[in-house]
């Protein structure tokens, strides 16, 4: 890259450059520096929104001057947007496979700070009477599941086929939150999304357990990709002891 420099500009205008420099580097006698902002950008998956909504307000409301702009999506499709140049400073994602397609050049550092496992989610009244894995291969039962490019599809798929079950699938959504949002509708009589998903929503849904011998469980990693102090703030907060309670009160587990 060409180094900027007089060269190119009129006297007048080299001029006004180096007042305004000048100016932004001093402040009047007697009065206090402005308060400097910084804004730290997240991505993060799907599954994490609630979790991650309550955190940064956590966050911002002890880290004055610093704002977390935090949006979600599947973690594939972030990893796809991280790779491609999109701004951002850290990432979380669901599971750590998701994450072996980043570009490590881009990494700062990476940590485990949360794990989750599958459930069904039901509507409250449980109309299809599901009640375990099998009952999701039964004829004539509709159900949906995330798209199989995305962790908690492919987290599916896995437990599915430790169960030996083919499930009756009517639909798969490009994310947990959509997937969970069929059943929310009334659309499907079972979806299998996230237990921290259940959690989060809240009795709209009713959550049936995956036995331990299929249940497929996924690390979640955060990854940091600027070495400025917001984000490593931020980062170091995820993990702390009040940080992982935010988290497991979500319904995520621990490390």
């Amino acid at each position: 890259m060409r180094r900027a420099g007089r060269r190119g500009l009129s006297s007048a205008a080299y001029g006004i450059v180096v007042l305004a420099l000048a100016a932004c580097g001093s402040s009047p006698a007697g009065s206090a520096p402005t308060a400097t902002s910084h804004t730290v950008t997240v991505l993060a998956a799907a599954s994490l929104t609630e979790s991650f909504n309550r955190l940064t307000a956590d966050f911002q409301a002890t880290h004055p001057g610093i704002t977390v702009a935090a949006s979600y999506g599947s973690s594939a499709t972030l990893v796809q947007q991280v790779n491609q140049g999109a701004p951002a400073q850290v990432i979380a994602l669901a599971g750590e496979a998701a994450a072996e397609p980043l570009d490590t050049s881009l990494v700062k550092k990476s940590s485990i700070f949360a794990s989750n496992v599958l459930e069904i989610a039901v509507p409250p009244d449980n109309p299809g009477g599901v009640h375990d894995i099998n009952d999701l291969g039964r004829a004539g039962l509709k159900v949906v599941l995330c798209a199989e490019t995305v962790p908690c599809g492919k987290a599916a798929n896995a437990t599915f086929k430790k169960a030996r079950v083919v499930p009756s699938v009517v639909s798969r959504e490009v994310d947990v939150k959509a997937t969970l949002a069929k059943v929310k509708l009334g659309e499907a009589d079972a979806a299998v999304v996230y237990h921290s998903d259940v959690v989060a929503a809240d009795g709209a849904v009713k959550g049936v357990p995956i036995r331990d011998p299929f249940n497929t469980s996924l690390r979640y990693p955060i990854i940091t990709l600027a070495d400025d102090a917001a984000t490593a703030e931020f980062v170091t907060y995820v993990l702390s002891a009040e940080g992982l309670a935010t988290l497991q009160s979500f319904g995520l587990g621990a490390p």
